[in-house]
């Protein structure tokens, strides 16, 4: 069985739970995904299954994408690949669904942040700010000292400052499967998922789960 699915993330909304509570849910359309290749060991080095998601137009992709792609009979935009407890029941072309996940199961969901620009540290790093008063008309928003002058003489590498904010891969982990939508493909997790709407996401079994 493979651990986990390829999806997109659909946007948020909230259920109501068997007491009336309610819950705020992350819609995820997981599936349906093909196995496009099965990796083995003699022959790759390492076990895995490769499986596509999304419908890919033809002149996005190559000559030899398309012949890799052949044994799946269909053209497809993402490709991932993923552990397997077992190889046995798996084969190429054949279509995965969201009836992986039950209600219940905890997840872990992979997806690529919001990306905001270049900012600041305040916003990037949260760091409080100079002095609003005594003169210091420009230093409100500024870092700070980033390092000594003569000894060290340089600045550390990984000194926190300004810069590129989001558009990093980002997993959030154990979420809880409020319910399971087989006719639809739908999944709904419990909580946020990084990305933003319609963002490709990984969903696979939680590995810190009890």
């Amino acid at each position: 069985m493979i651990e986990g699915l390829l999806g997109r993330k659909i946007g948020m909304t909230q259920v109501f739970g068997p007491t009336g509570e309610v819950i705020p849910v992350t819609v995820l359309e997981v599936g349906p995904c093909v196995v496009t290749q099965i990796r083995t060991r003699d022959r790759d080095g390492y076990e895995a299954v490769q499986i596509g998601f999304g419908e890919a137009r033809p002149k996005s992709l190559t000559k030899p994408q398309k012949g890799h792609l052949a044994g799946a009979g269909q053209l497809l935009r993402y490709l991932r690949e993923f552990k397997a407890e077992s190889f046995d029941d798996l084969s190429v072309g054949q279509v995965l669904t969201a009836d992986l996940f039950e209600a219940g199961d905890l997840v872990d969901v992979t997806g690529t942040s919001k990306g905001r620009g270049f900012q600041g540290v305040m916003k990037r790093h949260h760091f409080r700010g100079g002095p609003r008063t005594h003169g210091q008309s420009d230093r409100a928003r500024a870092p700070g000292s980033i390092g000594a002058g003569t000894d060290p003489g340089h600045v550390f590498k990984g000194t926190r400052m300004a810069g590129r904010m989001g558009n990093r891969r980002i997993t959030t982990q154990n979420l809880v499967v409020v319910e399971i939508l087989s006719d639809k493909n739908v999944v709904l997790v419990r909580g946020s998922v990084p990305g933003a709407k319609n963002g490709l996401v990984m969903i696979r079994r939680a590995v810190k789960s009890k």
